[in-house]
């Protein structure tokens, strides 16, 4: 066990940053506090050009839902961060239900709203999971809300890229349909990967995900911090999570 300083919300919002690129349009949806930053840190450091999209915030260039969902099957989103109660081995996500019976299910949920389009419209996009169980990342979710893989005949402009957590990052394979663990974090070993993952995960060691650089947690703690705060982009979330060091045990 180490102590790193920064928290979970912090490393999160690192990670999916270096997802972004230049010049490309990314986005996400209504109450996406980690992405949100993502994005911001992104534009801040190392993709100046990049055109950001945040649902229910400032960052927002449409007048309504519909346009931004027309952007998407025109094939000019670039990337977009979405997350899933549950995460399966095939890249499919459930933001709908839990329980075998879709009649009678144990627990529903909101939705994705758009979602399950986006998931074909989007270039690529990032599932992303602040919880790392066997819960979460499960064999088969008990619901699809949004399909990785489609038949060859079904129209799709682009696919799930990376499904990354608080724990490990993973890449979706096309080609097989399936994700691979590509990196651990830091404070964490492939045993812990393995124990919290419901599904299988392979033998061979991945590389380590790189840390957190100073620059980017000075960065996020301070810029990113203060324009969500000024732009009123999740003041409260920005305000309690990016105040400062917060040492956790990993």
């Amino acid at each position: 066990m180490t102590a790193m300083n920064y928290s979970d919300d912090e490393l999160m919002a690192i990670l999916l940053s270096r997802e972004v690129r230049d010049g490309e349009v990314s986005a996400c949806g209504a109450l996406s506090h980690i992405p949100a930053a993502a994005l911001l840190l992104a534009q801040a450091t190392h993709a100046p050009n990049a055109q950001l999209i945040i649902l229910d915030s400032i960052f927002y260039p449409f007048r309504t839902s519909k346009q931004f969902h027309f952007l998407a099957q025109r094939g000019e989103l670039g990337l977009f961060f979405v997350s899933g109660v549950q995460i399966d081995r095939h890249g499919n996500y459930n933001l709908h239900q839990l329980g075998p019976d879709h009649d009678q299910p144990t627990m529903r949920f909101p939705g994705g709203y758009g979602g399950g389009m986006i998931y074909y419209g989007a270039q690529r996009t990032v599932v992303f999971r602040t919880e790392h169980t066997k819960r979460t990342f499960v064999d088969k979710v008990d619901y699809i809300s949004a399909a990785a893989s489609t038949p060859p005949d079904v129209l799709r402009r682009g696919s799930p890229s990376k499904a990354i957590s608080t724990k490990a990052s993973f890449r979706f394979d096309q080609g097989d349909g399936l994700l691979h663990l590509e990196s651990i974090h830091p404070g964490y070993d492939f045993d812990d990967i393995r124990d919290s993952t419901g599904f299988d995960i392979g033998t061979a060691t991945p590389a380590a995900t790189p840390a957190p650089s100073e620059e980017e947690l000075h960065t996020l703690r301070h810029a990113v911090r203060t324009k969500m705060i000024d732009t009123g982009t999740y003041i409260a979330w920005a305000t309690r999570a990016l105040g400062g060091t917060v040492i956790r045990a990993a």
